[in-house]
Order: C-alpha cells, then sequence, then structure tokens
C-alpha cells in the first residue's frame, strides 16, 4: 500500500494543471522581445541594432529627454504599436504581450485603464532603465 503522503500528492497533480502559468517579468520579457536590438542596458547597442541603419533611441534617457517625466502610456503605446499610423521601421508589434491577465493601471493620467499586466510590467522595467 502506499504510504499517505505519496497518495495526496499523487491526488493533487491534476490540480496543478489548472492553475495558470507563471508570467514572466518585465525583465524577462525586456530579455526576450527588446535586449537584442535595444541592448542589455538600454543603450541601443543591441547586437541587432547595427543592421538597423540608425542609432536607436537611448531608453535610459527617456525621463531626461520628456521634462524628467517617464511617459508610460506613450512608452507602452510605443511597445505594441497602437498609435502608429504607420509601422516604426524595425520595431515589431508584441502581441504576446496583450494576452493574458490584465490589471488596473494608472498610467500618469488619473484615470485606471484595464491593462495587460506584461506591458504594465515592460514599461516599469524600461522606466527603471
Amino acid at each position: 500500500m502506499l504510504a499517505r503522503p505519496l497518495l495526496l500528492a499523487l491526488a493533487t497533480l491534476p490540480l496543478a494543471a489548472c492553475l495558470p502559468a507563471p508570467v514572466p517579468t518585465g525583465a524577462a520579457d525586456y530579455a526576450a522581445f527588446c535586449a537584442a536590438c535595444h541592448g542589455p542596458t538600454g543603450k541601443g547597442d543591441g547586437l541587432r541594432a547595427y543592421g538597423l541603419g540608425k542609432p536607436l533611441p537611448d531608453l535610459t534617457s527617456i525621463a531626461a529627454r520628456n521634462g524628467g517625466s517617464f511617459p508610460r502610456a506613450k512608452v507602452m503605446t510605443q511597445i505594441w504599436g497602437y498609435a502608429r499610423a504607420t509601422p516604426t521601421p524595425g520595431m515589431p508589434t508584441f502581441s504576446t504581450l496583450l494576452e493574458g491577465r490584465t490589471v488596473l493601471y494608472d498610467s500618469g493620467d488619473g484615470i485606471l485603464t484595464p491593462t495587460p499586466l506584461r506591458l504594465v510590467q515592460l514599461a516599469e522595467f524600461v522606466e527603471g532603465l
């Protein structure tokens, strides 16, 4: 006969399949989607940046270029491409970041808006660069 702890462990295995997959962190998404072009530190010196024909913006100085304030909504818009009338050459859209859980997020306008969690996390990671 199987020991009681082993039976309990086996009984909970089907429940583990019902748990949602863990959400990648902003750092993990940056490494997966951004670092190849923007570089590991956000300076625009990733390996793929050299083939794009023009220098990429320094992500570490976004706030400085915007009067000392980090424009969260503008950055999130640039990441996933919502407001781009024409695609930014070389900048892909990241539909994967729009999937999954949403959170109520104030991007600086005082309005809590349902926003994809991964997009928020990535924007906050970029802000921290």
